[in-house]
This record gives structure tokens, sequence and C-alpha cells, in this order.
């Protein structure tokens, strides 16, 4: 059941993942918490001399107003859709952003989030995954191309038997009840054997729920991952992509595994990750 959402607010002139946020509020009849970044102002630490105090405070001003006309777009648009809503601008580091928004989501049931568009994005628009990795929480990833509401209508799983994915399943249960297709997407570099259907089971789980679930094994010799995912989920219209979020710690920095961050990059629909 989804009953508490966060999202983090873009700061640019469109909000996909604000607008994407409180359509999921109305879809779940759920509260909605909208946090806006004032970052820090970013002082380069090859800077002779330091920056002037006045640079300084000017940058701190900006970055402030920009968190707060984030923050009075979305009560407007949260006013207009007639949900349950509160919102908070919070003072933090570029580095520190997505630590503090992972450890605030830990008490929601799903955090949405932005992908920085990577064509015009500058440092107060981007929120890492790190997010994903901090706060234990299943994070949809909105693709800074979407366009209107969020639709659940097709929805596809990408399954591999592993821990990750199957926490991904679990976790996206409630938007697989608003589906009216489910499908389960198994992507290998060989296909299958005839007496093998790999995802057979988690199929069989899903029906046991009520889904109405189809499986389909993706043959990609050069397993591009990525790419074999993306164009599978426009070839069937996806509305979202449902996935387990790889990654390991090292000297307690969280790093995406390839195909989680090549996916995240070049995202065309929604994407739900666990990890």
């Amino acid at each position: 059941m989804i009953k508490d959402i966060l999202v983090n607010l873009g700061l640019g002139p469109n909000d996909p993942a604000g607008d994407y946020a409180v359509s999921m509020a109305e879809i779940f009849e759920a509260h909605l918490l909208a946090v806006a970044v004032s970052y820090d102002p970013i002082i380069p630490g090859t800077v002779m001399g330091g920056i002037p105090p006045e640079i300084i405070e000017g940058q701190r001003r900006e970055s402030d107003k920009k968190a707060r006309t984030a923050m009075a777009r979305f009560e407007q648009a949260a006013k207009r859709a007639g949900i349950s809503s509160e919102t908070r601008v919070i003072n933090e580091s570029l580095q520190g952003a997505a630590d503090t928004i992972g450890r605030i989501g830990r008490r929601f049931d799903l955090i949405i989030v932005g992908q920085p568009d990577r064509r015009k994005s500058s440092a107060d628009q981007v929120v890492d995954e790190g997010v994903l990795f901090e706060s234990g929480r299943p994070v949809i990833f909105v693709p800074f191309i979407q366009k209107g509401s969020a639709k659940l209508d097709r929805i596809m799983i990408c399954w591999d038997g592993g821990r990750a994915a199957a926490r991904a399943v679990a976790d996206a249960l409630p938007l697989l009840k608003k589906a009216k297709q489910v499908e389960v997407a198994i992507i290998s570099d060989k296909p299958s054997k005839s007496d093998e259907v790999p995802g057979a089971d988690l199929g069989q789980h899903l029906a046991r729920h009520g889904f109405k679930v189809d499986v389909k094994h993706i043959t990609s010799p050069d397993i591009d991952v990525p790419s074999t995912i993306l164009s599978h989920a426009s070839d069937s219209s996806a509305d979202m992509i449902v996935m387990g979020g790889y990654g390991h710690s090292r000297l307690r920095e969280f790093v995406l595994g390839g195909a989680t961050r090549g996916l995240l990059e070049s995202m065309t629909v929604p994407v739900l990750m666990s990890h």
C-alpha cells in the first residue's frame, strides 16, 4: 500500500518529477512531501585568494530563490489536484543532498526523483542515484523527457532472479495492482532451452496475486542490456520499468553497476528501482 510519497523537486523551468509525483499521489490517494534543495555555494579549491563573500552570498540567495520558486510551483499543482501535501526546503551541499533525501525517505513508501537533463545539467539540478542506496526504499526515476501524468497500464519487469530484482518486484506490487498488463522480461545472450522457461516461477507467483502476466525471453547477443531493455519497453509501449538497482560499496561510496547506470542515463519511461 502506498500512502506516503516523497519527491525531490526539480529546480529548472520544468519539473517532470514534481508533476509525476502529484499524479501518483492522486492515483493512490497518498500524502506527498515535496523537498526542494537550496544548495550550498560551490567554491572551487583551485581559486587563488578565495572568493569574495558577496559572491558567495549571491550564490546562496540565488539557490534559495530557485528552491522556493520550485516549492511555490509545486504547491499550486498540489492545490489544483486536491491532494494532501506539504513542502520543505533543505540547505545542503551537492554531495550531501542525495544522502539527506535518502535519510528523509526512509519513512516513506515511495521516493520520486528526476533524471537530470544532461544536455543542460547544472549542479543544482542533480540529486544522484545515492538516494536509492541511502533510503532502503523503492525509488522511481522520472526521465526529463516525461510528459503528462503517471500511467500504470503496462508495466515491464526486468527479471534475472537476483535479490535486488526480487525486492523491486515486491516493492512494486501496489503499482502492479493498477496495471492492465504485466510483462516479465528476461534478457540473455542466448536463446533459452526448449524445456526451460526462465521467469515462469515469477509469472506464476504474480498470477496468484491476480495479475495478468506475460513472460518473455529476449535474446541480446551483444548484451547491451540498457539498450535492449529500453528498445523492448518502447516496442511493448511500457508505461514503467521495474528492476533491481545494482551497485556495491567502495570506501562508503555506492557505485552503480554499468547496466543500471546506463539505463538511468538513457531512460525514456519512468523506472522503479529497489536495492
